[in-house]
């Protein structure tokens, strides 16, 4: 399971994702180099894609030790995790020992105060502690090993327009860049159900304005599939795109619902072709329902047939 606050954040804003329009942004400043040609050559279609396996660590049972649940990641196919904020410098030091003993890497930080403490907010004390929590997520990587934190930038609710959330977060994630160069931790944007970056071109332009490679994107093939198409954001998102997050999305007549991958509407065969045309050599990282070892060893065989494009 992933973070509950993300699940029942997605889960409310599910109704109006794509209420948002695109405003004074022209096509000049939106389109622009999107990584990859559509009209690549598909030669190598045949050969799978050099991306590494990884799931976010609330997947794994909890009532297991750090050292058990890395071990368990291991053995069933996972080659990566990604692991929360972690304030506690001890705890952090026992995630990072429970890491190496199972030979696994901690490839990336979940961000956790963007959702209680949004950067968009107009009060400076919440603010401060959102800055707060980012600052402790870029050391935790740098003590695992990571070398990428995701940020959720904003949230636009009927106190922060969806001006203001542009603004306001992209002010706030400039006083950041400093320490994610100094610590060599790319902050990787997140898009989803925040009504806030609601098409690839917004996506795209939002963090092209920073002119830093220190802020790049981190994408969710299934967050998108309510409102656009995954392959279509890989495509123009490109080389800007630093991870990858796999979930899948199924309409129902009476809603929707998260389910395995291969078990909704998203279009895999169209998304490994996209992430194949981009050259994405990254990791993706399931954040999916957790389970037992039977479960995680189906997860991977899953990823293997459906984005790495294995028999």
């Amino acid at each position: 399971m992933w973070n509950p606050s993300r699940r029942e954040f997605l889960k409310s804003t599910m109704t109006t994702a794509c209420s948002a329009g695109l405003g004074a942004l022209n096509s000049t400043e939106l389109f622009g180099d999107s990584g990859a040609s559509a009209n690549a050559p598909t030669a190598a279609m045949a050969a799978s894609l050099p991306i590494k396996k990884g799931l976010v660590f609330d997947m794994l049972p909890a009532n297991l030790s750090y050292i058990e649940r890395m071990k368990l990641a291991r053995d069933v196919g996972f080659e990566v995790v990604q692991a929360p904020t972690t304030p506690d410098e001890k705890e952090a030091e026992e995630i990072k020992k429970a890491a190496d003993r199972a030979n696994i890497r901690i490839d990336s930080v979940m961000n956790m105060d963007h959702w209680k403490y949004p950067l968009s907010s107009s009060d400076s004390a919440m603010v401060e502690k959102s800055l707060a929590g980012m600052r402790t997520s870029l050391h935790n990587a740098k003590l695992w090993g990571s070398d990428a934190v995701l940020l959720v930038p904003a949230v636009v609710n009927p106190q922060t327009s969806y001006r203001d959330a542009w603004s306001r977060s992209q002010t706030q994630i400039r006083k950041l860049v400093p320490l994610a160069e100094e610590l060599r931790i790319v902050i990787a944007i997140e898009e989803v159900w925040n009504k806030f970056l609601l098409s690839p071109l917004e996506m795209s332009k939002y963090i092209s304005e920073f002119q830093s490679p220190w802020i790049q994107a981190w994408f969710d093939v299934g967050n998108v599939v309510f409102y656009g198409y995954p392959q279509d954001w890989i495509r123009t998102l490109g080389k800007s795109i630093a991870k990858v997050h796999l979930k899948d999305f199924k309409r129902k007549k009476d809603g929707y619902e998260w389910v395995n991958l291969g078990d909704g509407d998203v279009d895999w065969e169209a998304v490994r072709e996209a992430l194949r045309e981009i050259g994405y050599s990254g990791s993706a990282i399931c954040e999916l329902n957790g389970g037992d070892q039977a479960y995680l060893r189906d997860v991977t065989r899953r990823v293997d047939r459906l984005v790495l494009g294995k028999a």
